[in-house]
C-alpha cells in the first residue's frame, strides 16, 4: 500500500538565494519555488534576474555581497526571510599555486566566506527571534578531496563548512538549523562549457553530442555511480534541508557527489 506524499511544507515561507541567475542557484530557486516557496532571487545582472524571477513568480534583489553596502542593499529589498541558501561563489579552474597572489586569497575569501557571513548577520537575527529558519552553504567536494590546483577554492569551500557547523552550535535551541551541502560533479551550464573545452583540445569533437560519453566516461571514474549528477538532483538536496521535514539535521555537511572518492 502506497503511504502518504510528502509533503515539504513550503507554501508560506520566503527564500532568498544568492546568485541565483544561473547554474545551481537558478535550479535552487527553481525547486524552492515549485516546492511553495516564494523565492528572492539575488544577482548582480537585472536583466537576469529579471528574466528568472519573472519565470518563478518571485522578488529580485541587486547588490554585490562582496562588500558591505552591497549586503545592505540586498537586505533591505529581501525582507524578512526564512531561507537563506549562501550559493554565491567563484571559482576558476585555471589557477595554479604559482598564480595565485596573497590579494587573489584574499579576494576569493571575501566572496566564497566573507559575503555569506555578510547575509547571516543580516538574515539570522530575525529568525532567531522568530523561532524558525533554515542555513543552507552551498560548498563543494573539493572541501575534502583538494587538488593541486586551485587550492584558495578548496579552501573557502572547507571554510564554508566549519562556518556551517559553527553557526549550528551558535543557534542551538533556536529552531534554526544550519547545513552545508557539497556539490561534485554536477553537469552545470558552465560546467558542460569546461568540459567541452577539454573535449575539443583533446580532439574529441566540436560538440558535446559528439564528446558527452566520452567525457562522461573519462570524468566519471572516481564516481561510484559513473555518471555526472544533475542540478536538479543537487537542488533536490538543497530544498529538502530547507524545509521542515529537516527539523532533526543541522551542523551537517552533506555530500551530493555520487560516491566521489
Amino acid at each position: 500500500m502506497k503511504g502518504p506524499q510528502m509533503d515539504l511544507q513550503l507554501t508560506g515561507k520566503r527564500a532568498l538565494v544568492t546568485g541565483s541567475t544561473s547554474g545551481l542557484g537558478e535550479e535552487i530557486a527553481r525547486t524552492l519555488a515549485a516546492e511553495g516557496a516564494t523565492v528572492v532571487v539575488h544577482g548582480r545582472d537585472r536583466g537576469r534576474a529579471d528574466a528568472v524571477a519573472k519565470e518563478i513568480g518571485g522578488a529580485v534583489a541587486i547588490g554585490d555581497l562582496a562588500t558591505d553596502e552591497g549586503a545592505d542593499a540586498v537586505a533591505r529589498v529581501a525582507g524578512e526571510i526564512d531561507i537563506l541558501v549562501n550559493n554565491m561563489g567563484i571559482f576558476d579552474p585555471t589557477l595554479t599555486w604559482d598564480d595565485l597572489s596573497a590579494d587573489a586569497w584574499n579576494e576569493i575569501y571575501n566572496i566564497n566566506v566573507v559575503a555569506s557571513v555578510r547575509m547571516i548577520q543580516r538574515f539570522v537575527p530575525a529568525m532567531r527571534k522568530r523561532g524558525w529558519g533554515r542555513v543552507i552553504q552551498i560548498s563543494s567536494a573539493l572541501s575534502d578531496y583538494p587538488m593541486d590546483t586551485q587550492p584558495h577554492y578548496a579552501a573557502t569551500n572547507a571554510a564554508r563548512n566549519n562556518l556551517a557547523a559553527s553557526l549550528s552550535r551558535e543557534l542551538k535551541d533556536s529552531g534554526v538549523t544550519s547545513n552545508a551541502v557539497a556539490a561534485g560533479g554536477i553537469l552545470t551550464p558552465s560546467a558542460k562549457e569546461r568540459l567541452v573545452g577539454v573535449g575539443r583540445a583533446a580532439g574529441l569533437g566540436e560538440t558535446w553530442e559528439e564528446m558527452a560519453e566520452t567525457i562522461v566516461r573519462r570524468s566519471t571514474t572516481m564516481i561510484d555511480l559513473g555518471r555526472i549528477g544533475s542540478p536538479a538532483e543537487y537542488a533536490d538536496m538543497v530544498t529538502f534541508l530547507a524545509s521542515p521535514r529537516a527539523s532533526y539535521v543541522t551542523g551537517a555537511t552533506l555530500r551530493v557527489d555520487g560516491g566521489w572518492h
